[in-house]
């Protein structure tokens, strides 16, 4: 049996089990399982793949920069993103990849029409590949966080004016704390403008909610996580 998995700190409603043990069970893939790994500190990694053999494993939230020193390699890809999603045991070696920039810009692309012009909400691992995707792209953007030099404050009605798709890339607003968004000018937001939220449970995060009200195109990270996640699988059997 191979065993495939998801490793991050919380993953009670996470997306890839579900998604990746239907796709066995639909394409009568016998020979594979897969799981989720939780760890409370990214230090627990060493012991999960000593007693465990993998055959390919998923990182999320918030361990897709931290799990970078305990891999062999990186892509040119992941190390130029800075982040990793996707792990392949390929000898006795772990290669670090990032299917997320491949999901995000097949995902976005669609509803972008001459929208040119990007927030992006959060500087994490998620964060680090959509700005990579929105270079390849063409697009201009910004970041905005507590920790860059841009924060939530500066967004004024002029900026939110000038920036005509809006990302989110925070978990704010996730399943159970469905209540909580980014805290964003809402008023100041039209028909002009797109918001793209990572999140997908719920399908429609406050955030994207409350751009719904003011007739902005919307869209969720579920396509995102579907396309990433056979991007995953097709490297894991390459």
């Amino acid at each position: 049996m191979r065993t495939f998995g998801l490793i991050g700190k919380t993953l009670s409603h996470s997306f890839s089990e579900g998604y990746f043990n239907e796709k066995f069970h639909k394409e009568d893939i016998n020979d594979a399982e897969y799981k989720n790994f939780e760890l409370n500190n990214i230090s627990e990694f060493t012991a999960l793949i000593s007693k465990i053999k993998h055959s390919g494993l998923n990182v999320t939230t918030p361990y897709k920069e931290s799990i970078i020193p305990f891999l062999d390699e990186l892509t040119p890809h992941a190390k130029a993103i800075g982040a990793v999603n996707t792990i392949q045991f390929k000898g006795n070696k772990l290669i670090g990849h990032n299917t997320d920039t491949i999901g995000f810009s097949q995902s976005i692309y669609p509803l972008l029409n001459e929208r040119n012009k990007a927030l992006v909400l959060g500087n994490g691992g998620a964060s680090k590949a959509i700005q990579y995707a929105l270079k390849t792209l063409n697009i201009e953007y910004k970041i905005v966080s507590r920790k860059s030099s841009f924060d939530y404050s500066d967004i004024s009605s002029r900026s939110i004016g000038y920036y005509d798709i809006i990302i989110n890339t925070t978990p704010l607003g996730t399943y159970p704390e469905i209540a909580d968004f980014p805290q964003i000018p809402y008023k100041e937001l039209d028909e002009n403008h797109l918001l793209f939220d990572v999140i997908y449970n719920p399908t429609e995060s406050a955030f994207l909610r409350f751009g719904k009200t003011r007739n902005c195109s919307i869209k969720n990270g579920l396509e995102m996580l579907e396309i990433q996640a056979e991007s995953s699988w097709n490297i894991w059997n390459s």
